[in-house]
């Protein structure tokens, strides 16, 4: 991770922007250039809903297709759009960690480059964000996956709750809304988008996870393997069982 990710959230001010922004939305790229543009004005249809101000921050992720043009012509057009490049490919965990450090708002909403993501579900959940809830993870119903991509996730989710002792029922879900406090503090590994429900949890958040949209992709190809994903996700998932049982748990009584 390069410098300006050690720097944590960055705030409005330094930026040039207006008004500190409430809620960042992240979106990793990788090679996704015909989606770029359609994907940002999704989102600014989507977010015109709410009043609160936001911002969109992109982080390409090594793209070695023109997704980074793309990327800077949305910002140029927008000013509540902007970027992060990396010079090399790090992973999916590497730029949403980047974007939680970078991200000048409270709330966090992450997606996908690829618009399997509808950014129209983003305000319905963020009017379920809230004292009650540090976290709403989407649930896709109706997926527009091949049957041994959707057979295979079954199998994972299954997998992934029985050694965690969770109940998420589609953690492979992009659309998230975290708050940002508690995002920034989360461990920084490779893999660790698979389990941010979970991480977020032993940091004490709430949450609730709610249906959304799930569309074909309609660009592009995935950059997920079936095999490959199965393999590293079980080697993930034992670092994050140790953590669990590692993890430290106390409450003060007093103080003096």
């Amino acid at each position: 991770m390069n410098d300006s990710t050690a720097e944590g959230g960055r705030s409005s001010a330094a930026r040039g922007c207006p008004s500190a922004p409430k809620v960042s939305l992240i979106v990793a790229v990788y090679n996704e250039e015909e989606n770029i543009a359609p994907l940002a004005e999704e989102i600014r249809v989507a977010m015109s809903r709410i009043e609160d101000t936001w911002e969109l921050c992109f982080v390409d992720d090594g793209s070695t297709d023109r997704s980074l043009d793309a990327v800077k012509a949305a910002a140029t057009s927008d000013p509540r759009i902007r970027y992060i490049a990396f010079d090399a490919n790090c992973g999916q965990s590497a730029a949403l960690a980047a974007g939680f450090l970078d991200a000048a708002g409270d709330i966090l909403v992450t997606l996908d480059a690829d618009l399997q993501n509808d950014p129209a579900d983003i305000p319905a959940m963020l009017e379920r964000f809230g004292r009650d809830n540090d976290m709403v993870v989407g649930m896709r119903m109706r997926r527009r996956d091949s049957f041994i991509k959707k057979a295979s996730s079954r199998i994972a989710n299954a997998v992934r709750n029985s050694l965690t002792g969770e109940h998420i029922r589609d953690t492979g879900c992009s659309l998230k809304v975290l708050r940002a406090s508690m995002a920034r503090r989360l461990p920084m590994f490779r893999g660790m988008h698979r389990f941010l429900p979970t991480l977020m949890k032993m940091q004490g958040a709430a949450g609730v996870e709610v249906p959304v949209s799930h569309r074909p992709r309609r660009s592009g190809r995935s950059k997920y393997g079936i095999w490959d994903r199965a393999f590293s996700g079980l080697y993930d998932l034992l670092a994050v069982r140790w953590m669990q049982k590692r993890n430290l748990r106390f409450r003060i009584r007093e103080r003096g």
